[in-house]
């Protein structure tokens, strides 16, 4: 069976991530990056921006519409807010194309490809874990 996972990542981001996951953490941590992490992590972990990161990433370039009927559940508010604050940290680019009516085109910069291919690592340990945390709930859900 093919590797699911190499369809969405290059090689090279694989083995960067499964290295990234065994190495140890530095001993003093610059606190400028401390903050960042923690910022970018409050951030990118909210349901909507990995969503969208993950739909940007695997389908290239779309519009404001694609991207509202690809992303089920999400308000055109939300939607807004999300990809704004992805253009503020740089990890996706806002296009106005001068026509009427205005078409918008969102795409992932490098810095935002990058970031997907960073949590590459979670679908490897999702892979690598998914029986033992389905028992794990299955044991759990019978218990209550």
């Amino acid at each position: 069976m093919e590797n699911p996972l190499k369809s969405r990542f290059e090689t090279d981001e694989i083995l960067a991530a499964q290295a990234y996951l065994a190495a140890e953490p530095p001993a003093d941590i610059d606190p400028r990056i401390e903050r960042l992490v923690n910022d970018l992590i409050g951030r990118i972990a909210d349901k909507w921006t990995l969503l969208v990161l993950e739909l940007l990433e695997e389908k290239g370039t779309q519009r404001f519409t694609q991207i509202a009927r690809q992303v089920d559940g999400i308000s055109q508010k939300m939607l807004t807010q999300t990809l704004r604050q992805m253009e503020r940290d740089g990890l996706a680019t806002r296009t106005v194309h001068p026509v009427v009516p205005p078409h918008v085109d969102y795409a992932l910069t490098p810095l935002g490809n990058s970031l997907s291919a960073a949590f590459c690592g979670v679908w490897i340990w999702a892979e690598k874990h998914l029986d033992t945390v389905e028992q794990a709930r299955h044991r759990f859900d019978t218990r209550a």
